[in-house]
């Protein structure tokens, strides 16, 4: 844990020069716009510990995976999110030595990323070897105003002498990709020009055919006079720049404005990319740096008007649901269907960048509730686009006639994940899927996807779940045999519960899904059937056997939904009996120890209690959750955020904090030592989850909205914000009253600790709690 972030309410803030956590700050103050991203690097050139990184959306490459390809069913690439051209870097030499800050004296070091209106601001003061002192402030976004577009601010003030300054603006596309399984480079130059005052290039992957361009346009002020320049023309392979060298005295004020465009073939015709650039760029460059940025701070207010929790009383926690929700924000807009959301976003490598279950069961919650219904519905749309691939996965594996398994890890729809426990066996990611359809459905009231798409999938799922059991005649009962579970700590295990559970909780909302359909849309139904060449009679009567004869382990003596058979076998220990210096146990122990171990890496019981809370009793989920709780070790950044929500249910207030403080901080405080390598942008959406979902109780269920909020004792008040079937509503709460406001014009019916309520638009609830 390196809590060396400063607390407040809007910004993140890191004070001083931490070259030991460099790559950590690389990861946090990363920004992004749901087109590109880019990890907070350094402008002027670093050559400490770094990981450069800039990414687009949507941008991938095939790399073919190191270890078993040659197996059947095995994918034979592991899809990676690009690291693509580096365009904010601005080389700056001060009398001929180049700025390095590993190289120099770094005094005053401030880095802030202002969440409240979507900024990145770095200032320092470096001494060079040379003696010279200068001041440097660099401020940059990238734009939600103009997704294609980013736009850097860099001043540079002489302390202590008169000289010269030399700025070198440029774009490198000779990148590599740090988790490149063979070394290999993944771009190839298409061409480029560089003129003084701005430069192009045309880059391409080695495979697939992307084309991104990426462009710069650049202007000089001093003391804020634009002045006139003399450029030098610079071009290498795969690089394109200018150099400047300006004469300054003691005092004055230089400062470059660096526009930037990246525009790839996911979005316009590749012939006509550098035409694009060159218009985009030049409208950016006309508007200047002030009003880009007011136009992207405007975009952000209306988001946060949208999608803010307020916290009074508690700045770690109010700074981290910001950072958390910012974050979010910044990585998906759903304003393409084509795209989602990878575990890292724009902020790292790790996981390829790549889709996982996350989408659906984390995600999706979050911008139901904070972005409207379209957003989520382009989620499950990119599911349903991917069903002839997830069918196709599945045959791979020797499954038939429609089954579809989707992938664990994807971009396109193919399977691209290289570790047979998780490819071949997390197999409830299938669940999440058909889960995210139900739960898109019930809270938003759209039935018409279900017809249009949704029933379609789950038929597919469904398939699977048949095909994937077997009859088990010792016990007299289906079982599902060499799984693992959402916990990655047990691996190649039979009947673990979640996954059975979540099986036939899909094979019933399936059957009662096509009774709907077939109810209110008869030749729809119809066509669907033959379209899937579906028996009925056989099909449904499989299913429905196996619905009604599932087994499910259980503990004897103690009622415990056991995670998989045979858990009660292993040595029965606690977490907080672990050596604190071997914790996190999977950067310290062996795999085999950790496998044979009790301990668990995320909810696995209970992220099922957790979904499907209302078919068991607060006993049941009470007896299962003190008994899992002490066993897991939130090593998964999946874990705290699932147990907080079912903490607080349980009315268990100051464990349901706990937990939400070590989620909500996971990246701020890097618990589990890795933030280096990327944030954990889905887990995020479970903080979110944490608050509106535990804290404040909601439900959706039949049609309506339900709150029943409670209040950690560290805080003096708290409000969230939630669309719902048209209404926008915002609920404050303290120790003495609960507030619930509809900020819309339509009337929607909401249920306050059980009390029914029609609130009309623009009224609200106020009741007084004890």
């Amino acid at each position: 844990m390196n809590s060396y972030i400063k607390h407040h309410e809007w910004l993140i803030i890191e004070e001083g020069f931490h070259p030991e956590y460099n790559r950590a700050s690389e990861s946090i103050f990363a920004l992004g716009n749901g087109r590109m991203g880019q990890r907070a690097n350094f402008e002027e050139r670093y050559t400490g510990d770094s990981l450069q990184g800039s990414y687009i959306a949507g941008i991938y490459y095939p790399d073919k995976t190191r270890v078993g390809w040659w197996k059947i069913g095995y994918p034979e690439y592991f899809a990676k999110v690009l690291n693509a051209a580096n365009w904010i870097g601005i080389d700056v030499e001060i009398d001929k030595e180049p700025l390095d800050l590993a190289e120099c004296e770094v005094e005053d070091f401030n880095r802030i990323l202002n969440m409240k209106e979507g900024y990145l601001e770095r200032t320092f003061v470096a001494r060079l070897t040379n003696g010279k002192v200068i001041r440097v402030r660099a401020k940059r976004f990238l734009s939600i105003a103009d997704p294609d577009i980013g736009a850097i601010q860099y001043s540079v003030v002489p302390q202590n002498f008169n000289g010269e300054i030399t700025f070198t603006p440029y774009i490198d596309a000779d990148i590599r990709n740090e988790d490149a399984n063979y070394n290999e480079k993944f771009w190839d130059e298409v061409c480029k020009e560089t003129h003084k005052g701005e430069a192009y290039i045309v880059t391409k992957t080695k495979k697939l055919d992307f084309f991104i361009c990426t462009g710069m346009m650049y202007a000089f002020h001093k003391n804020g006079e634009k002045i006139n320049i003399n450029a030098v023309i610079i071009e290498k392979k795969k690089y394109t720049a200018n150099k400047i060298t300006v004469p300054v005295k003691k005092g004055e004020d230089l400062v470059i404005n660096k526009y930037a465009v990246n525009v790839s073939s996911t979005n316009y015709e590749k012939s006509q990319l550098l035409k694009e650039a060159k218009s985009k760029l030049a409208g950016a460059f006309l508007k200047g740096f002030e009003t880009l940025l007011k136009e992207h701070a405007d975009a952000w207010s209306e988001k946060w008007k949208e999608s803010d929790i307020e916290i009074s009383g508690d700045v770690a926690a109010q700074q981290a649901i910001r950072f958390n929700i910012f974050q979010l924000n910044q990585t998906y807009t759903g304003e393409d269907e084509r795209l989602n959301i990878g575990p890292k976003g724009f902020t790292g490598e790790k996981y390829g960048g790549s889709t996982y279950w996350d989408t659906e069961a984390f995600v999706l919650p979050f911008y139901l509730s904070t972005a409207g219904p379209k957003v989520a519905k382009n989620l499950l749309l990119y599911r349903y686009r991917h069903l002839k691939k997830a069918i196709e996965n599945a045959e791979k594996l020797g499954f038939s006639d429609g089954a579809a398994l989707f992938p664990m890890v994807t971009m396109n729809g193919e399977e691209c994940h290289n570790e047979w426990e998780i490819t071949f066996e997390e197999i409830h990611r299938n669940g999440a899927i058909a889960f995210a359809i139900f739960n898109y459905i019930r809270y938003t009231g759209d039935k018409k996807y279900l017809i249009d798409y949704g029933l379609e999938v789950l038929i597919g799922i469904s398939r699977f779940w048949g095909q994937r059991v077997n009859y088990s005649q010792v016990k007299n009962q289906y079982v599902i045999l060499g799984v693992t579970g959402p916990n990655e700590y047990e691996n190649n295990v039979d009947n673990n519960w979640y996954t059975n559970t979540i099986s036939t909780w899909t094979l019933t909302y399936t059957i009662e899904s096509m009774d709907y359909v077939k109810r209110v849309d008869s030749e729809k139904f119809k066509q669907l059937i033959e379209k899937l060449a579906f028996n009925v009679t056989e099909e449904l009567k499989k299913w429905k056997d196996i619905i009604d004869n599932m087994y499910y382990p259980v503990d004897g003596e103690t009622g415990i939904f056991l995670q998989q058979e045979g858990y009660m076998d292993k040595e029965q220990q606690l977490a907080e009996d672990i050596n604190p210096g071997e914790r996190p146990i999977n950067q310290n122990w062996s795999w085999d120890r950790i496998l044979r171990s009790c301990f668990i890496k995320q909810a696995d019981v209970m992220h099922g209690l957790h979904l499907l809370e209302d078919r068991y009793d607060e006993e049941t989920i009470r007896k299962n959750f003190y008994f899992y709780e002490p066993r897991t070790v939130h090593e998964s950044s999946l874990s705290p955020c699932i147990y907080s929500i079912v903490a607080a249910k349980l009315c268990d207030i100051q464990k349901s904090y706990e937990l939400y403080l070590r989620a909500s901080r996971l990246d701020l405080d890097d618990y589990n030592n890795e933030v280096s390598e990327g944030l954990h942008i889905t887990s995020m959406a479970g903080t979110w989850l944490s608050i509106v979902k535990g804290f404040g109780g909601m439900q959706v269920r039949d049609n309506k909205i339900y709150f029943k909020p409670q209040i950690p004792e560290q805080w003096k008040n708290y409000s969230f914000m939630v669309h719902f079937r048209g209404s926008l509503l915002k609920v404050s709460v303290s120790n003495l009253e609960v507030n619930v406001f509809n900020l819309s014009d339509q009337s929607v019916a909401l249920v306050l600790f059980n009390k029914e309520y029609k609130l009309r638009g623009n009224e609200e609830i106020r009741i007084k709690v004890n």
